[in-house]
């Protein structure tokens, strides 16, 4: 019969197996709750494979990789918020910073994109030692846009509070929309700069809310550590929530998967060549070479011979 140090030995490598596991198996998800008897809705995600398909789209430097995957897993939750299987979100980021501003787009099925305007930027680690994610950011503001199918978007813009992301988003919602809410969000680097952890989670305190829903809520998000250290800790997103939820009953009541996808292709870019017109085709067919375009979102180069504008022009009333 093993000894007790045996045990302890056997049990700790099967954890560290079954963590390899979950690692290898599990994609990103999305859950959505309800708790204190829907007085809160909440969401939680990881989305460590999310970002890092973005980081490898983009080549983003550590402090890019931060700002632009704190945004996509904020779009993604924001996202599923939606309920019409065409409805769009956009968020951008237009800041003063040496970043340049981020992009983000989603939709109501758990897929998400977006880009940086400068991946490459590098910046000193701010005086906690950390990616400086707000230095990166700069001052400016966050636009959130829905396009609903309705004549006209929503539109909703406030300006930034620090350029950390979360705290913006929490602005965001109590002033544009009126809805108290926490959000938390999270991205974590390898030392070869890949991604080790990112998710996040957001909170919303329905109008109807008692004081004392409110207050324990606020308790509990004063108590917790960083996203990215519980998600080193091992939470899922329904861990996430029981821990910002403590103290109440909590009912999941969605899992969505969440990737990074971008729905480009050389035929959508086409039409983007057709609606230039003919004076601008005739240019490009005039200097004798291929036209490349690039795609913002997924960096997906797009190569058109002469022969191909040629064809387009053709077509082109």
């Amino acid at each position: 019969m093993a000894d007790s140090a045996e045990t302890e030995e056997i049990f700790q490598e099967t954890k560290k197996l079954l963590r390899q596991l979950q690692e290898e198996f599990m994609k990103d998800y999305i859950v959505r709750a309800t708790a204190a008897g829907s007085q809160v809705r909440a969401f939680a995600a990881v989305t460590t494979e999310t970002v890092e398909t973005a980081r490898k789209a983009h080549n983003t430097s550590p402090v890019a990789t931060a700002a632009l995957g704190r945004l996509l897993t904020a779009g993604a939750m924001m996202g599923v918020m939606m309920k019409g299987e065409k409805d769009i979100l956009t968020l951008q980021v237009r800041a003063d910073g040496p970043l340049q501003g981020i992009t983000v787009t989603a939709d109501s099925g758990g897929r998400v994109k977006g880009y940086v305007g400068n991946p490459e930027v590098l910046i000193p680690a701010n005086e906690k030692g950390k990616l400086d994610v707000s230095g990166a950011v700069g001052n400016g503001i966050i636009n959130v846009i829905k396009d609903m199918g309705l004549k006209e978007p929503y539109s909703g813009q406030v300006a930034l509070q620090t350029g950390e992301i979360a705290e913006d988003l929490t602005y965001y919602f109590a002033v544009s929309e009126q809805v108290p809410s926490a959000v938390g969000l999270g991205v974590l680097m390898n030392k070869d700069n890949t991604v080790r952890q990112a998710g996040g989670f957001i909170i919303q305190v329905m109008p109807f809310a008692e004081e004392s829903t409110i207050e324990k809520l606020e308790e509990n998000v004063r108590k917790l550590t960083s996203v990215t250290t519980l998600l080193e800790e091992g939470h899922t997103p329904e861990s996430l929530l029981e821990k910002v939820l403590e103290g109440f009953d909590i009912e999941i009541t969605d899992q969505i998967s969440t990737e990074f996808y971008c729905n480009c292709s050389k035929e959508r870019v086409e039409k983007a060549l057709i609606s230039i017109g003919r004076k601008e085709l005739n240019q490009l067919i005039q200097e004798g070479k291929p036209a490349e375009l690039n795609c913002h979102f997924c960096n997906t180069n797009y190569e058109f011979s002469v022969e191909e504008l040629k064809e387009i022009l053709r077509r082109c009333k």
